[in-house]
């Protein structure tokens, strides 16, 4: 595949959770089909699923989202701060790299930044950059929602 060079996403969302609560939602495969986009996690495409719900680093989790399924692995975590992970088969992309922050907010909240590079296929980018914004977006918005609900502005 001929490359288009690296592009990128960077989303934010604010929760009413504290980190541990969103935390918890991340480290739990299981869990981001109830919060996300995505349609299914893939257990046979699996590797390393924690039973208690707690995947560590080097997990490989597959997600069916329509008939697309993406492997992706963990690949750096610190509790309650940061969660990294790296595509391992990811069609149409080739060297995804993503990070999902946390930090408490004032109120006992969360931000949650959410924010990864890619890249595609030329011909692709002015696609994927729409696409996969709005649908990290919907990431973001979807963790802090399932957490403890968003953050509500007066």
């Amino acid at each position: 595949m001929s490359s288009s060079g690296n592009q990128s996403y960077d989303v934010t969302a604010e929760s009413t959770a504290p980190p541990a609560a969103v935390w918890a939602l991340l480290l739990d495969a299981r869990s981001w089909p109830d919060w996300s986009p995505v349609g299914s996690l893939e257990m046979g495409a699996s590797q390393g699923i924690s039973a208690d719900g707690r995947d560590d680093v080097g997990a490989i989790r597959a997600f069916r989202t329509g008939k697309t399924v993406t492997r992706e692995r963990i690949t750096a975590l610190d509790p309650e701060r940061r969660f990294a992970y790296e595509g391992v088969d990811v069609p149409v992309m080739t060297d995804y790299q993503a990070a999902v922050e946390l930090r408490e907010t004032s109120g006992g909240g969360t931000q949650i930044r959410w924010h990864g590079t890619y890249r595609v296929g030329r011909g692709k980018a002015l696609f994927f950059r729409w696409y996969l914004r709005r649908f990290m977006r919907d990431m973001a918005t979807g963790l802090a929602d399932h957490a403890g609900g968003p953050v509500r502005k007066p």
